[in-house]
This record gives C-alpha cells, structure tokens and sequence, in this order.
C-alpha cells in the first residue's frame, strides 16, 4: 500500500523519500491493533500528542492509549518529543518520513501479507471516515468557500500495467511538488488541515478484462 508508487503504503503520501521505514513482518506487529492505527493517523493529522489527549479525542482510556503508544514506539513508528515533554506526561509525534507496507517484500509470508492487507484497510476505514465527516459537517460547520475549494472525484478508465505505472508516478510527483512549497513554513493564519487521499488501482473482478485477454493475440 504505498502512498508512494509502491502498491502499498501508508502515511504521508509526499513524504521525504529520504526517510522510510519499511514494514517488515516484525514491524508489522506493531501496528496490529486497531486503536493503533487510530493514534497513529491522530499523530499523523493533528500533530503531537499526550496519551490523555488522544484517550480524549478516540473514546479510549489513557492506560489504554499509553500502552499502545509505548508499542508503536517500539516497533519505530513513532517517537517521544521531547521538546514539549515539560510536565509530567510525555507528548508522542509520529516518526517523520514514509511508512511502506510493500506486499513485494511480503510475498512470500503469507501471513505477513494477510497482516498487511488488514492494516492497511483499517487506514482506509480511517480516511473514509474522514471523507464522510467532510461531506456530512463541511457545509454547515466549515461554509461555502471550504467546500467550494475541496474537491472529491472519482475516474474510472482502462489501462495497462505501464500506463498505471506511469500515470501513478506522474500524479504522486504533482502531489509531491505541490506539497513541498507548502510545508516547512508558519502555518497561516486561517489555514486548515487538509487531507490529500489519492489511489489507483485494478478492479480484482473485472468482466471485461477477460474480453480484453482474448482479444490479445
């Protein structure tokens, strides 16, 4: 699951290719829990954080919060900040750079990939929720100019394996300029998070691929 042009990734989808931490099956223990990858995208997307603070924002208890947050650390997917670390619980941020779940390195464990396969539909969930509270509380909490300037689409075409390929890579180096002109800079008065999502992928039951198949010579 990439959020790079690996089929599979998860994370910052325009992160620093410098800085990657591959998902081997060790590691991906460390994300097989759900609450997990619900504290993780919470790191992700509103920033640093205490456990209390996220037991707070996902129902949860902060025991249960700190615990999972001294696994994911573990496993090397987070860290300690320790620049707002002054009272007396510690602030966690989400380890820069790229996560890869890459099911090219997981193939031949098949639990492995499994594992995978379910960590990164919980990451879909998580975003889909995302998208339902935009489209059911942007309007009313939000207002018109939000809505206006966000964009939600969907595109179904035809391609093969290289121009999938290509048009991946073309559209994950649009995201990637764009984003770096952005990043590293004040945040501006009025600004809000934004949440980039962007997937291709072949439909697995596809009637007419079979009718594509036998017209090849």
């Amino acid at each position: 699951m990439s959020d790079d042009h690996t089929p599979a990734t998860s994370g910052d989808p325009i992160a620093d290719d410098r800085s990657v931490l591959h998902a081997n099956p060790e590691r991906l223990k460390g994300l097989g829990h759900p609450l997990r990858v619900a504290i993780l995208d919470q790191l992700m997307t509103n920033g640093p954080a205490t456990a209390s603070i996220l037991g707070e924002r996902l129902g949860e208890s902060s025991g249960a919060t700190s615990y999972h947050l001294r696994q994911l650390e573990r496993h090397g997917f987070i860290e300690e900040d320790t620049e707002r670390g002054q009272g007396k619980e510690r602030w966690w941020r989400r380890r820069p750079g790229q996560i890869d779940i890459s099911p090219t390195e997981l193939q031949e464990d098949p639990a492995a990939l499994e594992a995978a396969a379910l960590i990164v539909g919980q990451f879909g969930e998580v975003r889909a929720h995302h998208l339902e509270d935009f489209l059911r509380r942007g309007l009313p909490e939000l207002g018109l100019p939000w809505v206006e300037a966000s964009s939600v689409m969907n595109a179904i075409v035809a391609m093969t394996v290289d121009e999938l390929r290509e048009f991946s890579e073309a559209i994950t180096e649009v995201l990637r300029q764009t984003a770096e002109g952005l990043r590293d800079r004040e945040r501006p008065a009025g600004a809000r998070t934004i949440v980039v999502q962007f997937n291709a992928f072949p439909l697995v039951d596809d009637p007419r691929a079979d009718e594509t198949e036998r017209k090849t010579p």
